[in-house]
């Protein structure tokens, strides 16, 4: 029997998240597995991979063959690094004690690497919400610093009256250019 460890799809449409699992190569993509051996979700900025080292090594070592996905998960993580020197140590090049200070020194400078993005994802994400407060607050600047228009009272009359005439002028102004469409349209019927 043949062993992948691969990934089995679950979630939603559209909001994947899958299970790292050790099965049988001719059973279904989501169908029957051996064991479970994590999770990852790349739904997250960065993804997260919960994952069982031991036992991925273990599967690594009675001859499982991950997917390529698969694969570049377990080394992420540093499974193919502890089978690497997992198999030195057993061949008799390492001793265990060398192995464990190689594996936890990647191990530490990869968390390194990890903190970094986090961190400059962090501050990217408080840029932004800084440069959208400040065009939101300009906007408001912009919004309250229109000028309202001050009312001038004429000495006698009061702001309805002043409304009233300022609706004829409007008015009278419009009835020409109504006229002067008017010929226009008279002068072009002609013409044809």
């Amino acid at each position: 029997m043949a062993v992948k460890l691969r990934l089995q799809r679950h979630g939603k449409k559209g909001k994947p998240f899958y299970w790292i699992v050790a099965a049988d190569a001719r059973s279904k993509r989501d169908g029957k597995y051996l064991e479970k051996l994590g999770i990852y979700d790349p739904n997250k900025n960065p993804a997260i991979i919960d994952l069982n080292v031991d036992g991925a090594v273990k599967w690594l070592q009675n001859g499982a063959q991950p997917t390529d996905t698969a694969r570049a998960i377990l080394s992420y993580k540093g499974v193919m690094l502890k089978h690497h020197l997992t198999g030195g140590v057993i061949k008799g090049a390492l001793t265990e004690e060398e192995a464990e200070k190689k594996l936890q020194a990647w191990l530490d400078e990869k968390a390194a690497k990890v903190d970094a993005k986090k961190d400059g994802l962090a501050k990217a994400n408080a840029d932004q919400k800084a440069k959208a407060l400040e065009a939101e607050k300009e906007v408001n600047a912009a919004r309250t610093a229109v000028p309202v228009e001050e009312e001038v009272v004429v000495e006698g009359t009061t702001t309805e009256e002043i409304t009233v005439e300022e609706d004829t002028t409007e008015s009278v102004s419009e009835e020409p250019k109504t006229e002067e469409v008017a010929e226009e349209v008279k002068a072009s019927n002609e013409e044809e």
